[in-house]
């Protein structure tokens, strides 16, 4: 198995904070530049993905292949009515978007895109900084974010805006947890929060196929994360509209797009970094090719592994149903927190037995595989919970003459069948009202 590193090794963070400050300039400026072409291009692929699914052209006037449909789009969202409503907070309803836009950019600052390089005659990691605690700044930043949604949502004073704002807290506190958990067992592997060393670690073998139940939990929890399809509570255009961008328009609401596709990013590079093995050359082809993880290669190796999870995000997109509020909440808390929490036990003790050398070798794989499986299935066969003991359960669904329609709960037994009938709920008449008082 792979050696547990030092914290934050002199060796990995040395290289940081002694570029110039036009070096600097340069790679913030790469950085910027390279998230906005992203987004325009994953926001192209995605129509073009979905269209191909769904059996629909998608765009393709503009430019070749409609590659310039997004560019398109933008400058439209630009030159639109900006409307401010009435009921709005006018200085909280501005800066939400620009809160949501700001911190999915400075995430970046942290990922390692590459080695060492020489650039313009200077020697420089293709990362614009690291520190020992890299990770959780990521997190940190991003959990900032959702301050610009949450308060997009409240301050546009209108009911469907609040309840996806509220949604959005709710959705961040549940899969937040379970995304933090994930990460727990590849610092006990890599012994270190810092990006570039946890791409250090994973020199040998990803973190990803040792550590399989932190992988899927990840990207589920990054997926919950970025409010994406089928975890699109918050703006779920059924239910609310548009949730809480439904009073934002013009550049506004272009930055909440933005915001979007650069979380989706982000989320990617991470998952990158932590169990693909960063910028290193999938299917270890550097065994063959010496030259495959120098230079600037690897950056090659890097966006290939971002785009792939940006597929995997469209894909969801394009197959999945929109899960309901309740079954979504209760997957966050009742699955994968408790699912993670025992997965960081079974690690840390095998960390601690393989350090203490009471396993070696192909037996610490063997009860490593072992412990993945049993959780993958508890948590893909897990138990039904209280959907089979309200099965057979009664409910009174008796008209009464003037009520109200009410439909029965959904965890009722009388809505699995075809056409469960309303029940009329009796108005609280002053009759009724004196004699429950009485």
């Amino acid at each position: 198995m792979l050696p547990v590193l030092p914290l934050a090794a002199d060796t990995e963070l040395a290289a940081f904070g002694q570029d110039t400050w036009w070096i600097l300039t340069i790679k913030v400026f790469a950085i910027f530049l390279v998230l906005v072409l992203l987004t325009l291009f994953n926001i192209w692929a995605e129509r073009r993905v979905v269209a191909r699914m769904q059996h629909r052209i998608g765009p393709n006037v503009h430019g070749p292949f409609g590659l310039l449909q997004s560019l398109a789009d933008g400058v439209k969202l630009m030159f639109k009515e900006d409307i401010l409503p009435k009921a709005a907070d006018k200085v909280v309803f501005i800066l939400a978007p620009i809160i949501a836009a700001v911190p999915a950019f400075v995430t970046f600052a942290v990922i390692p895109f590459g080695p060492e390089v020489t650039m313009f005659g200077e020697r420089t990691p293709l990362q614009l900084t690291d520190m020992p605690v890299a990770v959780l700044f990521v997190m940190a930043v991003a959990s900032i974010g959702i301050y610009g949604i949450v308060l997009g949502g409240w301050s546009s004073g209108s009911t469907y805006s609040l309840l996806g704002g509220l949604r959005s807290s709710a959705q961040m506190i549940s899969y937040e947890v379970a995304m933090g958990l994930a990460l727990v067992a590849v610092f006990l592997y890599a012994g270190s929060m810092s990006t570039s060393e946890i791409v250090a670690a994973q020199e040998d073998l990803w973190f990803g196929l040792i550590l399989i139940p932190s992988f899927v939990i990840y990207v589920i929890a990054m997926v919950g994360e970025t409010n994406r399809a089928p975890f699109d509570l918050p703006e779920a255009e059924g239910e609310l509209v548009g949730g809480f961008h439904t009073e934002y328009s013009s550049i506004k609401f272009a930055l909440f797009f933005l915001a979007e596709y650069i979380n989706m990013a982000t989320v990617s590079a991470l998952a990158t970094t932590l169990f693909l093995g960063g910028w290193r050359a999938p299917f270890w082809i550097d065994k063959v090719w010496a030259g495959a993880n120098e230079g600037y290669v690897p950056v090659i190796w890097f966006f290939g592994k971002v785009l792939f999870f940006i597929f995997f995000f469209i894909w969801l997109r394009g197959s999945l149903p929109r899960l309901r509020y309740d079954q979504f909440m209760a997957f966050g808390w009742k699955r994968l927190i408790p699912i993670a929490l025992v997965w960081i036990v079974a690690v840390a003790t095998l960390r601690a037995a393989k350090l203490e050398g009471w396993l070696e070798g192909d037996s610490l794989r063997i009860v490593i595989g072992v412990l993945a499986a049993i959780l993958l299935v508890l948590f893909f066969v897990g138990g039904t919970g209280g959907a089979a003991d309200t099965e057979d359960a009664e409910v009174d669904l008796t008209p009464r003459e003037g009520g109200f329609p009410t439909p029965p709960m959904p965890s009722t037994g009388a809505v699995r069948g075809a056409a469960a009938p309303l029940v009329f709920a009796s108005p609280p008449t002053p009759a009724r009202v004196a004699g429950e008082d009485a």
